[in-house]
């Protein structure tokens, strides 16, 4: 029996069903429901199933397939983590000839509606997007959905749209967490803040509103007295920051819900505040590091970027070679860094693997 077949017969035993119906949920077959169909493909992924490599590849150089990707480029702290999962699973699909054309644009937000409706244009057969600007999306998601293109949203999403998948960190569960976190941090009565990108992205408003929701469950009488808009911009973002720190001198927390917090740890440590009002971050990169190890930053709570990249990519791949059916989204699970498991993220083990590879008498010097 080939490793394949093998596959199939494992997921059939676990899913309960029979070889036939996992055949018909893992090529997109019709025959069988949807509630079926998604039990047999999260059982595949437990287990790691991956149909035949050299099929697939028979498959993608008949068809020639080509798939689209719109990701920002700032803010490059976030971004380069989930460019590079992308990356990652664009090598291995193309080593069986699919084609990426890659689009991205500067700033989540900015040039997203054409840069989309240039890849539609180019006749792709799928497109991986991080959705910066949803309604002004929408129509054109359905159009090209309609026209059978395939749109898989990764990290924010344009939820009303007709897009085949979102991939990412359900965001409101993510400012939840922050905002659990943050009421058990704080005192009774605590006043705290709320610095967001834009909220007319997706994720960034509900990540706000799931803060919003969840804070004053766990702080008796703590009140959200601002929620400010960065616009991903250090320089405004420092002097929001720092103006409000200014007006509310006994702000006792700051939930940071993108990654551009250092504007707000240079607003506290000008202040003299750094370590005394409550940060909680989003992400990880290696300058935020310092910032966690002296307390400036509390927590932070993390998105797995990488994996999110990863995933988009893989599930347009599997279904454009094998039709394998879209999951209607995938939700990872945040988590909480703080300095004493901050090693354990692959960001910084990237760059104690960087300093590794460095000269005793070049990382002495850093």
């Amino acid at each position: 029996m080939t490793k394949e077949r093998r596959g199939i017969h494992l997921i059939a035993e676990l899913a309960k069903v029979s070889i036939g119906t996992v055949d018909r949920a893992l090529h997109g077959r019709p025959g069988i429901n949807e509630e079926t169909s998604q039990r047999i493909l999260q059982v595949a992924r437990q287990v790691g199933y991956t149909p035949n490599l050299a099929a697939r590849a028979l498959s993608v150089a008949k068809n020639n397939l080509k798939v689209g990707v719109c990701v920002p480029r700032e803010i490059h702290f976030f971004y380069d983590q989930l460019w590079s999962g992308i990356l990652d699973e664009e090598r291995r699909a193309g080593n069986l000839g699919m084609q990426f054309v890659n689009r991205p644009v500067q700033v989540l937000g900015e040039g997203d509606t054409d840069a989309f409706q240039e890849l539609v244009a180019s006749r792709v057969d799928g497109i991986l997007l991080t959705a910066g600007n949803p309604k002004a999306l929408q129509p054109l998601i359905d159009e090209a959905e309609s026209k059978g293109i395939r749109v898989v949203c990764v990290s924010t999403d344009a939820p009303d749209s007709k897009r085949s998948c979102v991939v990412g960190v359900e965001p409101w569960t993510n400012g939840s967490l922050a905002g659990e976190l943050m009421g058990k941090l704080v005192p009774p009565g605590a006043k705290v803040a709320i610095i967001a990108g834009m909220l007319s992205a997706e994720d960034h408003r509900k990540k706000a509103d799931g803060f919003t929701d969840t804070f004053p469950k766990h702080c008796n009488a703590g009140k959200i007295i601002r929620v400010i808009e960065g616009h991903e911009d250090e320089e405004q973002s420092f002097q929001k920051t720092f103006e409000l720190l200014r007006r509310v001198p006994t702000l006792a927390g700051i939930y940071v819900n993108t990654v551009n917090c250092l504007p707000v740890c240079r607003a506290l440590a000008e202040r003299g505040l750094a370590g005394k009002v409550k940060l909680i971050a989003t992400d990880l990169f290696a300058e935020m590091s310092p910032h966690l190890q002296k307390g400036t930053i509390t927590a932070s709570i993390y998105q797995q970027p990488h994996r999110q990249g990863q995933i988009a990519i893989r599930l347009m791949a599997d279904h454009l070679t094998n039709k394998t059916a879209f999951p209607q989204k995938v939700h990872l699970s945040p988590g909480v860094i703080m300095s004493s498991n901050l090693h354990l993220f692959r960001e910084m083990r990237q760059v104690d693997a960087r300093l590794e590879s460095l000269p005793p008498v070049h990382r002495s010097a850093l």
